[in-house]
């Protein structure tokens, strides 16, 4: 009997804990747990996060993005298309340049310029410049 009776009066405190969070119970949840206020903060942190994502990707391809970020060895001077999974790239290791072709599973060397190479093909390049401009107003005149 002793037993029994430490026990309820042991158990009494939990009883007595249990009847409280009862009758709190529906205080706690009569408020709605997202209202309207934090669904809007959560809308407009969305919509500012989904803006700078799309400002940084304008950003990163308006200027470039990351491409001549590191110092490294070869350098990519060009490039053009020449097909639909074809391209011409122009690169440059040291003092020389390669023009390579790259296609899914394949890249060859086509032509190796050295600087002297591409140092006279710049300066040929210019007087082809001027020589157009010059065509170009003597047809206009």
């Amino acid at each position: 009997m002793k037993r029994f009776l430490t026990a309820l009066f042991l158990m009494l405190p939990f009883s007595l804990i249990a009847a409280e969070v009862e009758t709190e119970a529906p205080e706690r949840f009569s408020a709605l747990p997202i209202d309207s206020g934090h669904l809007a903060n959560t809308a407009v942190g969305l919509v500012f996060v989904l803006a700078l994502i799309i400002a940084l990707a304008w950003f990163l391809r308006r200027f470039g993005g990351l491409t001549n970020a590191g110092k490294g060895v070869v350098t990519i001077v060009g490039g053009v298309s020449l097909g639909t999974r074809e391209r011409a790239v122009l690169l440059q290791v040291g003092e020389t340049r390669l023009l390579v072709g790259v296609s899914p599973g394949r890249v060859q060397t086509l032509h190796v310029l050295s600087k002297e190479d591409w140092a006279t093909s710049i300066a040929n390049n210019s007087q082809f410049e001027k020589q157009l401009d010059s065509v170009l107003k003597e047809k206009q005149s």
